[in-house]
């Protein structure tokens, strides 16, 4: 029975160990932000919404079985950051690089990989190292996020985005002046 560590938990899995660890993580742990892709189970191509950090490694999940992630430290975008304080997810919502979300947050762990090797990435890395396919396009914005992620992960910068998940309505609207909260009577 394969044994790993996911986000910072010690698992072990009853599955048979030539299974993607994709579908060990989406069914079996129900990490559903990392998504199914057209790569997934071997066939077809694999856009990049299913990866994950193995080892600190950004890696399709999709192409590594549950032998090979055995003894390894799996990192999904739920254990990136619980609250959502990641530099890279703030930067995506200050940018408006999210588009349909889908493949964001296999975006996202990529860009944190690159940017924990190379916190100064320049557009060449940072093009290098994301192989993710997004169809709604949101490229030019990506690459603004990412490199205003590397300046608020060394603190030269900082972002106020998106409020973190579990703020109350209320609290909310005042972190985001757009939001107004409406009381039912």
């Amino acid at each position: 029975m394969p044994r790993m560590t996911v986000n910072e938990r010690p698992i072990e899995f009853d599955l048979d160990p030539r299974m993607p660890l994709l579908f060990a993580l989406r069914e079996a742990m129900n990490l559903t932000g990392t998504k199914a892709c057209g790569g997934s189970g071997g066939g077809g191509d694999c856009g990049g919404a299913c990866m994950v950090l193995v080892d600190g490694v950004a890696l399709r999940s999709c192409r590594i079985t549950l032998a090979e992630a055995e003894g390894r430290i799996i990192t999904t975008i739920e254990g990136l950051s619980a609250d959502r304080s990641h530099p890279v997810q703030q930067a995506m919502v200050a940018q408006a690089a999210i588009q349909c979300g889908y493949c964001t947050p296999g975006i996202v762990i990529s860009a944190a990989a690159l940017l924990q090797r190379n916190p100064a990435p320049t557009r060449e890395d940072i093009e290098a190292a994301i192989p993710n396919i997004c169809r709604c396009g949101v490229y030019p914005r990506l690459i603004r996020a990412v490199e205003q992620a590397g300046r608020v992960a060394q603190r030269r910068e900082s972002i106020s985005a998106a409020p973190a998940p579990g703020i109350s309505a209320e609290d909310a609207a005042k972190a985001v002046p757009a939001l107004r909260v409406v009381k039912s009577e």
